[in-house]
């Protein structure tokens, strides 16, 4: 199957380009080395001159810049110059001629040396609508910034702001007892990475539970929608801790940077898997199934890397259909030749049951697995029941049946449910 172009009109080079960028950026925890990787890549991806980082001082309600060549220590006033203009404004500013713009302080070129034709300055906003600071390249290398850049410099500053708030977090957590500083810190950062609701989405009903078995897990999931309609992911990485918790997080970052360009399914899934693969440790992978629903038609595509079984329980037929995953886990190779993605049709009443395999694994006290013939016995029984009691009345049953054996896997659950259709002459909420 060929890989198709973004809707936002990205070339793949500049999708593997910003996939890359969001990988380097998941590793060093050194603020100076952080902010040099973030200029680095401003400058590679907006082929600029030149970039900056302006990190922004809350308290002291201004902004002072951090990277930049042949310059001290520079505050600015929020709200003063492009710089500040840009962080109250929270949007990007581009400027195809510094001089013309009343707001352009020429001072700092004075000082520095370096002459500004046209700047580019992009809000750095964290996953937590926190401003951050300012991202700001100077002179594209042939010509003006235009709307294609502001576009991938937004994308860009987003995954910048969030590797920047990780950093100050770690540098904030090191100050104590490390390890034990350092694991609660990567489970907040896990936990702030899933989404905080559910979507709200007309004629669906869907709930997610992730229960890690330590303060961090290799589980991930995600309910957002998109352009190209309902994404659900869910992501279960090798082994437990802190490593496995950066491999699904990284997956998770990759993915959302993936489609909040608008790359389809295919693009998307090959892409990630490919810079897995370059990044991840040879015993590490992540299984993973991601699926776009069109909530209009109900009709879900998804490709799976080695997530299985993917349950669609079917209101009608009052049982349950297992799929197979479409490829080998993410990151464990380069992907050559990508098979069809699976194509599944939901019903009025009809469940997508995606399981990490903390449910499926669980065992009782003589070892026994809690198994799929349990899960699908509960769906039949309780089909008629809203997404979040069934997740609940699921992971109440995995619970009873391993008694006093301690959980040893993360678990996951994922559930999204067409509502059945309303009885003539009633109208549904």
């Amino acid at each position: 199957m060929e890989e198709q172009p973004s809707a936002a009109g990205l070339s793949l080079r500049d999708m593997a380009a910003l996939l890359a960028v969001t990988r380097a950026l998941a590793a060093p925890f050194e603020l100076k080395q952080m902010l040099a990787e973030v200029t680095a890549a401003a400058c590679s991806v907006l082929r600029a001159e030149r970039a900056s980082v302006w990190l922004f001082d809350a308290a002291a309600g201004e902004l002072a810049i951090e990277v930049a060549i042949d310059l001290d220590l520079v505050r600015v006033p929020l709200g003063v110059g492009l710089v500040g203009s840009c962080a109250q404004t929270r949007q990007p500013i581009n400027v195809p001629d510094c001089y013309a713009d009343p707001r352009f302080n020429p001072a700092i070129d004075r000082r520095s040396g370096f002459r500004t034709r046209c700047s580019l300055s992009l809000p750095l906003i964290d996953h937590q609508d926190t401003l951050v600071g300012v991202l700001q390249v100077l002179n594209k290398a042939d010509g003006v910034f235009d709307g294609g850049d502001e576009a991938v410099g937004t994308a860009l500053a987003a995954q910048c702001a969030v590797a920047l708030t990780r950093v100050r977090m770690t540098q904030q957590a090191i100050a104590g007892e490390l390890m034990r500083q350092e694991l609660e810190l990567a489970s907040q950062l896990q936990l702030s990475t899933l989404p905080s609701a559910m979507p709200q989405v007309a004629g669906y009903d869907m709930h997610a539970l992730f229960r890690p078995v330590a303060l961090t897990g290799g589980d991930t999931y995600d309910l957002a929608l998109t352009d190209q309609g309902l994404l659900v992911v869910l992501g279960d990485a090798t082994g437990h801790g802190i490593a496995p918790a950066l491999s699904v997080t990284q997956m998770h970052a990759m993915l959302r940077m993936a489609f909040r360009l608008g790359a389809s399914l295919e693009t998307a899934f090959r892409n990630v898997n490919d810079q897995l693969a370059q990044t991840l440790p040879d015993s590490r992978f992540v299984t993973a199934f991601i699926g776009l629903l069109d909530v209009a038609t109900h009709r879900l595509r998804f490709l799976s890397g080695g997530q299985a079984p993917i349950l669609h329980f079917s209101a009608a037929a009052g049982a349950c259909t297992a799929f197979r995953a479409t490829s080998f886990p993410m990151g464990a190779m380069p992907i050559s030749v990508l098979r069809p993605a699976v194509e599944i049709a939901l019903a009025p009443g009809d469940w997508l049951v995606l399981l990490s395999d903390g449910v499926y694994e669980s065992v009782d006290a003589e070892g026994v697995q809690f198994g799929r013939e349990r899960v699908e016995r509960l769906l039949r029984e309780g089909h008629d029941r809203c997404a979040d009691e069934v997740a609940l009345r699921l992971m109440q049953a995995v619970q009873a049946f391993a008694g006093s054996a301690p959980q040893d896997d993360d678990i996951t659950i994922v559930l999204v449910k067409r509502q059945p259709a309303a009885p003539a002459g009633v109208t549904m909420e």
